[in-house]
């Protein structure tokens, strides 16, 4: 067991010294993330029902999968307005 946890601890610490960093999933598995309508706001709904009300997929091959991917970062400034057009919105922060 204790060959195991240094391990791990070692592991983590090459990851932490060399840049790398474990990415994260946007939802669950059994989940897809949806976005609220006009602003960057998002949420995972479960596979088997629609976004909620104020909420709508992401656009067909837009859809960020992991924490800080292309697409993450690009809805960071984006969002679907109303009429499902990509709009731009302002950076927070």
């Amino acid at each position: 067991m204790r060959t195991v946890t240094g391990l791990v601890l070692a592991c983590a610490a090459v990851a932490a010294l060399s840049g790398c960093a474990i990415e994260d999933a946007i939802c669950a598995d059994g989940e897809y993330p949806v976005m609220t309508v006009g602003s960057t706001g998002r949420a995972c709904t479960p596979e088997d029902e629609d976004p909620p009300k104020g909420y709508v997929r992401y656009p067909e091959g837009k859809v960020p999968e992991k924490v800080g991917d292309k697409w993450d970062v690009y809805w960071e400034t984006h969002a679907v307005d109303e009429k499902g057009e990509i709009i731009t919105v302002p950076a927070a922060g």
